[in-house]
């Protein structure tokens, strides 16, 4: 039954978007944050941390292709994956549709994220939390790359929150570094990195960070429409260079490899072009 119960995002402090709760699923305070669950008429079941979206049923496949198809299909050869945070799962499932891939480690700091996400947003992950290739652990994503050995990982996936609170410790150079030594030789990391329109300083100061550890740094973008602002903003770093520049044909050969054909938003064409981005975001690069 619906509601006149209206969640107010809290993003920002002078301009928010608002959904209209149908039924609230769940509300929780974990030892990191607050979770809040509910459902809508317009985007279905819908997730909050700390009164900020982090995923709806109706638009998560825009961001959850781009932050992984991307990064994989740019390397080529990706058979050892990192995720950090992406509790939801949905970056997980997008890992593994990918058949080249042998081993996914996914961790996340707030263990009551997949517990929910899996009881109340079921399809975001799917199958992947059973699949053998999976190892998910509730633990902290700083602590695990300072622990790992170096060349681990051929792409690291940081789907994060904002640089505040729980997710502020996911942007330091140390962490960059540390990410840096993990990664293969042509290894290649990618996060998250705000809306520019609304939060352009997050973009450059994270480019900036990751050039003291990677050859290549930039960014491609996503228009993601819950992501209220534009374009949301995906940082790239890598440590070869070339990875952004394949031929559209040589992308079009690795997804059908890959198996990597049904897909919503994310296509041979959108990589190539994702890349080209407007001034206003190019120049927050400089």
């Amino acid at each position: 039954m619906a509601t006149d119960i209206w969640v107010n995002e809290t993003l920002y402090p002078h301009w928010g978007q608002r959904f209209l709760v149908k039924r609230e699923l769940a509300h929780v305070r974990s030892e990191f944050q607050d979770i809040l669950i509910f459902e809508s008429d317009s985007h279905g079941r819908v997730m909050l941390l700390d009164g900020v979206v982090q995923i709806t049923e109706g638009d998560e496949f825009i961001y959850q292709e781009m932050i992984t198809h991307v990064p994989l299909l740019a390397h080529g050869d990706a058979s050892r994956v990192l995720i950090i945070g992406a509790g939801d799962g949905g970056v997980l499932k997008r890992v593994l549709q990918h058949r080249n891939v042998t081993s996914a480690v996914m961790v996340e700091i707030d263990g009551e994220v997949i517990r929910l996400a899996r009881e109340f947003m079921p399809g975001i992950g799917g199958d992947a939390w059973d699949d053998p290739r999976a190892e998910v652990i509730v633990g902290d994503g700083i602590d695990y790359v300072q622990r790992a050995a170096d060349d681990s990982f051929d792409v690291i996936i940081v789907d994060s929150t904002d640089p505040i609170g729980v997710g502020e410790v996911l942007f330091t150079d140390e962490f960059y570094g540390n990410c840096a030594r993990i990664l293969s030789e042509r290894g290649l990391i990618v996060n998250q990195c705000g809306v520019p329109f609304m939060q352009g300083e997050e973009l450059t100061e994270t480019s900036r960070r990751r050039r003291k550890h990677f050859k290549v740094v930039g960014a491609y973008v996503a228009a993601v429409p819950t992501y209220v602002g534009g374009f949301m903003a995906l940082g790239f770093a890598a440590k070869a260079p070339g990875l952004r520049e394949v031929a559209l044909t040589e992308i079009e050969r690795r997804a059908e490899a890959a198996g990597i054909t049904d897909t919503r938003y994310w296509t041979p064409r959108m990589h190539r072009n994702c890349f080209d981005l407007p001034p206003f975001i190019a120049r927050l690069l400089r």
